[in-house]
């Protein structure tokens, strides 16, 4: 019974002891360094960009007053949110007659590929960051020693920082035309039975945009974060070190020349 009671709790305990071991071999204060610092907020911003604009959804609508002898009154709601294919989001608009029909319509405009490019960069610069972090808190030997990470890294951040001031602009002139699309006057514009004098058309209230705005604020921030921390990268590859030694060689040799002059 002592031999598996024994057994039984260290096999507990492995698991636990490894943990523990992760934990201590993380070192926590490379955070309070600008790479390791910087690097958390890229993390945390990407979630908020992705998040704020792929979990968006808003409505607009219009009231269709009909002037016919039944005098129907219809209001419309229309439904839309991420991926922003307006296209395909239906409502039923009145016709008015005598044996109330509706005809299906659709809101005007795809932008989906604005929209999903944004979130996707968003989840990719989460998972990078993330192993990023990994990388410099658990195996910053490898990290200083090996001069191809600091190398890739630095390529990689690069990219990034192009990437999201693309992505950031694309987002924000999409959302512009998103925002012309549901307006609810443009709603009523696109039905041709508000055009005529068998119904009266209202505009309903404007869609609330907050939440997407917000998402093209956190990809703005998420380039200058990028782009700030090119510097401190750069600072970590070789290419950093020889500019130093270039800088440093000729006042070294000018130094030495001068000493040769007064000894003569």
């Amino acid at each position: 019974m002592s031999s598996t009671e024994g057994s039984s709790r260290a096999a507990d305990k492995s698991p636990r002891q490894q943990v523990d071991r992760l934990l201590v071999g993380l070192r926590w204060r490379r955070l309070e360094e600008p790479l390791g610092f910087i690097k958390v907020l890229q993390w945390l911003f990407a979630i908020f960009a992705f998040g704020s604009c792929g979990s968006y959804s808003g409505e607009t609508g219009a009231t269709v007053r009909c002037n016919n002898e039944a005098k129907d009154v219809s209001s419309i709601i229309v439904l839309f949110g991420y991926p922003f294919r307006l296209n395909r989001v239906q409502y039923e608009m009145p016709l008015c007659d005598d044996d109330s029909t509706s005809k299906t319509m659709h809101l005007m405009g795809d932008f989906s590929a604005p929209a999903e490019f944004f979130v996707t960069l968003g989840i990719f610069s989460f998972f990078y960051t993330m192993a990023a972090l990994v990388l410099y808190l658990r195996f910053h030997n490898l990290y200083t020693e090996n001069k191809r990470f600091p190398l890739v890294d630095f390529c990689v951040t690069v990219s990034f920082t192009f990437f999201w001031l693309v992505a950031a602009a694309a987002w924000g002139k999409g959302l512009t035309d998103i925002k012309g699309a549901t307006r609810p006057s443009s709603l009523t514009a696109a039905m041709s039975v508000c055009h005529g004098e068998e119904a009266v058309c209202s505009a309903g209230a404007t869609p609330s945009m907050g939440l997407a705005n917000i998402s093209v604020l956190f990809g703005f921030i998420n380039f200058f974060l990028w782009a700030g921390n090119c510097w401190f990268v750069f600072k970590e590859t070789p290419w950093h070190g020889k500019g130093q030694d270039q800088g440093q060689g000729p006042s070294q040799e000018s130094a030495a020349e001068q000493g040769a002059v007064e000894k003569q």
